[in-house]
């Protein structure tokens, strides 16, 4: 695994990213497959539940279910 994970290729093609996570940074390949003028999305991991309310929300859950399932 280190070979691969310090493997210098990798590092001079830029395929390595940094993203936030609820336990802290992470590090992590682009995927194989890119488009030419694009940037894949790595944003932050979420934490648990982080976005339950706007999910219920968006699914038809009032304020007051809301709260009561959390």
């Amino acid at each position: 695994m280190k070979g691969f994970l310090d493997h210098p290729q990798l590092e001079a093609r830029g395929r390595w990213r940094e993203f936030g996570s609820p336990a802290g940074p992470l590090r992590a390949l682009l995927p194989p497959a890119t488009l030419a003028g694009t940037e894949p999305v790595m944003g932050p991991i979420p934490g648990v539940g982080e976005h339950n309310g706007s999910i219920l929300a968006e699914l038809g859950y009032g304020d007051a279910e809301i709260s009561a399932l959390s």
